[in-house]
Formats: structure tokens, sequence, C-alpha cells
């Protein structure tokens, strides 16, 4: 290809992905609605993609801005003065070294654990996977909160062991802030580190209570809160990806350092999981807020609510949908009444241009409708709820997506552990994942899949997917 051939490639493949700009992706990407912020941030991107985060000495300009972009959170979350932060490349390697940090504060317990609350984000379960904490994970009460009283029982079960207890500003699934004020005293009080996951609402709650918004209180500000972890490429509507990993203090990030020296080559030191990095997410991140600055954010957190707002109120006007929360932040979950389904909706809704997400049965509560906002979905939060109206009118007429009860009773009796290669490709083809011969053949409606994929086990649905990337991420040769 030439030079030219190669970007018209680019764009022409880019046309199937979600659209990133216009406020009509209401997952995974973040939008301001300012083009200028796109702008300066992807040029601030290109100029520093060559540069390598490796060694701060040899690109002293990145240990500049990521000290800039640090300094700026420690003020949005009432650091102490001594306070210290990380820039790392999304929220889950925030979560990641936030709970590694936590296991290697403590060399002298052999099998560290961790309390967290069924609705942390997942990236703690990886977390835990990957570094051998335990998981301990307790049911949230029924606001959809973590229950305190809960975690702190769990902790107090074997406190000798427990590391760390998280708590989220917000959970992601339902949007609400946990009760930092009665957890992270009482771990502090126990000895036990306290983290505070607020990946997706760190940078816009600081900015929501400016403008007079009643937000709980969740920052450094509450006594025995030891780290935070704020992602930029969030709320800040930075390019991807970047994340602030907040500590109170230098000895409590000092255990997340690697460092060694005990080979041939040189003195490896590490402030993150990554060694090589780029320096152009964080060049892109730290251009953004400068542009922006506190007098940006506040319009744009002002943008955002009144979006939520019209929003919580346009589905309480639908007789159908029920809200599972009202949210303390920028996310909007709800669920259906018997007479339609939340995945027909999701799939109504990308026929009318907007995507959103659906969310999967959980610990007795039924699937649900899941909205990350942006600041450029206010625009058109009109069309939004006459699209939702329209949306649900048409679940409604076809009836909730069903099963056929002989797969459905398939299903309850496979057991993922037992399952062979084979096996796993009969059932992504009889789910619709996968086309016979074809590869990746996903359907227009994905309605009946995830139904389908609602049945299963968590345990089943895990493998199904993986087996399911697995196949997806083969050589094109």
């Amino acid at each position: 290809m030439t030079d030219d051939d190669a970007l018209a490639r680019l764009r022409e493949m880019q046309t199937a992905d979600l659209p990133v700009h216009g406020g009509r992706t209401l997952a995974y990407v973040y939008d301001s609605g300012l083009p200028d912020v796109d702008r300066i941030g992807r040029e601030a991107v290109a100029a520093y993609a060559g540069s390598n985060g490796l060694d701060p000495t040899a690109f002293p300009s990145l240990l500049q801005m990521e000290n800039d972009l640090v300094g700026y959170t420690a003020d949005l979350l009432d650091a102490p003065a001594d306070a210290v932060g990380t820039v790392t490349s999304g929220g889950t390697e925030s979560c990641l070294l936030a709970v590694q940090g936590a296991r290697d504060s403590r060399p002298d317990v052999e099998r560290p654990r961790m309390v967290v609350a069924s609705t942390v984000h997942a990236a703690f379960l990886k977390a835990a996977h990957y570094f051998g904490v335990e998981a301990v994970v307790v049911p949230v009460g029924p606001d959809f909160r973590a229950d305190a009283a809960a975690m702190l029982a769990a902790v107090d079960e074997d406190p000798d062991r427990t590391v760390l207890v998280v708590v989220s500003a917000p959970s992601y699934a339902h949007g609400v802030i946990d009760p930092v004020t009665e957890v992270a005293p009482a771990a502090a009080a126990r000895g036990i580190r306290c983290h505070v996951d607020a990946c997706i609402g760190g940078w816009v709650l600081p900015f929501a209570a400016r403008i007079g918004r009643d937000v709980p209180p969740w920052t450094f500000a509450v006594d025995g809160v030891t780290s935070i972890s704020v992602d930029t490429h969030k709320y800040a509507y930075a390019p991807k990806g970047t994340s602030v990993l907040m500590h109170r203090s230098p000895a409590h990030r000092r255990p997340q350092y690697f460092a060694h020296a005990d080979w041939p080559g040189y003195t490896m030191l590490n402030s993150t999981i990554q060694s090589t990095k780029s320096g152009g997410p964080l060049a892109g991140a730290w251009a953004v807020v400068q542009s922006l600055g506190d007098a940006g954010y506040e319009r744009l957190t002002r943008e955002v609510f009144e979006a939520v707002d019209r929003i919580v109120a346009g589905v309480a006007a639908i007789p159908e949908l029920t809200l599972v929360a009202v949210p303390d932040s920028t996310l909007v979950a709800f669920v259906t009444d018997d007479t339609c389904d939340a995945f027909t909706i999701c799939d109504e809704m990308a026929t009318r241009e907007w995507y959103v997400q659906p969310q999967m049965s959980y610990a007795g509560q039924p699937p649900n409708v899941h909205l990350s906002v942006s600041a450029a979905t206010l625009a058109h939060v009109d069309e939004f709820l006459a699209a939702l109206a329209e949306s649900v009118a048409a679940a409604v007429a076809v009836g909730p997506v069903g099963v056929d009860p002989g797969v459905a009773a398939f299903i309850e009796t496979l057991d993922p552990a037992t399952l062979s290669d084979d096996d796993f490709d009969g059932l992504l083809a009889a789910s619709g994942l996968v086309g016979g011969g074809e590869g990746l053949a996903l359907p227009d409606r994905m309605a009946e899949v995830n139904a389908m994929l609602d049945l299963a086990s968590p345990a089943m649905r895990e493998a199904l997917l993986v087996a399911f990337l697995d196949r997806l991420a083969r050589p094109n040769r």
C-alpha cells in the first residue's frame, strides 16, 4: 500500500465501529462534544507518540506533565500536602496497582485477602487472580450500595490477613456511591488500607459538588482513604488511555514500585505495570486538562448532569421502565416490566443509531439497560428519549425475548470445566456467536444471544465468551 492507501483503508475499516463523537454511544467512550478538545488531544498524542515513559530522566517533559496532572488531580480529591500519584494506562491498571501495592505493603502476610462489595469493578477480581490475593465478596444492601457492617464483619473474620478494603464512587453497574465514611475510618482503625475506586466518577463528582449537587463524601477528606483511582480518559474527556492512581503519602505508594538490578542489563525501575509506554496518552491528557481547566470542566459537568436529570425523568415517564437506582453520578440503569425485555430494547435502540449497554441478571436482579452519559449527549436528549419510547413500544409489540425450553434446560446442565473445544464450537454456533465456516458472524440483533447467555451460569458465560474471543483473535493470513 501507499501511505494514502493505508490511511484510506483505516478510514474504511473504521466505518464498522461505533461512533466516538456525537453523544450517541453511551458505553465505552466519553464525548465532551467540543471539537477543539478532541483536536488538541489528538495533536498532543501524535506529538508524543514516539516518546518513552520508561525513563523520566530521558524524557523530562513527560515527568513534568505527569507531575502537573497528578497535582491537578490531588486538588480535586482533597489530597493532603504530601499525597503522591502515578499516571497509568487506564482504570484497570490503576486498580491492579492498588491491590498489588496493598499486598506488597504487608510482606508478613502469607495469604493476603481483600474485602470488596459484590458491585466492585471486575478489575479487582482480575487483580486478585493475578496477584494471589483472596477476594472476599460481600453482598450489597437493597440500595445497591456496599453494606458497611457486612464488609467490616468480613474484615473481622480474619483481620490479620486482610490487606485492603475497596469501595466505589460510584459503582459501575448502578451508578451509586458506597458509604465511604463508614468503611474507610473503620478500616483505618484496624490498620487496613482503603481504596476508593473512582475511575468513572473521580473527575466529574468533584465538579458536581462545586456546582451545588449533593455528593456523599468519598475523597481523601474522609479519614482512612489511602488511595483513589481516577480515569482521565473518562470524564476528563482525554484520549484513551490514562488514569491517575493517587496515594495519601509516598509511603503508601512505595510498594507499588518495581526495581531490579541483579541482571547484566540496565537497572529496571517501574512505577507502573508497564515498562516502555508511549508518552502520547499522557501528553493528550495533559493538553486536554490544561485546555479545559476548572471553568471548562464545570461547564461540561453542568451539561452532563442536565442530560442525566432529563434522562432520569424521561425513563420515569415510560410506564414499562423503572430505574434500578437514583444515580449519584453519570451512570443510569433501568429495568423493564414483564411486557418487554432489556435486550430487545438495546437492539431497537441500535436500529435508531443509539448505542446502549445491556447488563445481565445478577443475584436475583433482572437484566437492565445501562447508560454512561456524556456531556455531548445533552444536545440530543430529546432524540434519545423519543428513540427510547419507540424502542420500548417495539419491544412490547414483540413481547419478551425467549429461549427454547429445551435449550434452556440443556444450558443449565452444562459444566464448563468438562466441555471440549468441539463442545464450545457447537455452543457458540447454537448461540449465534459464530457461523459455520464463516468465522465471526454476529447477528444484526443480539437479544436472543443475550437471553441465552443470561440463562447460563456466570462460569459458563465466562467460558463461552472466552471461547468466542479466542475464535475472534486469529491471524489474518
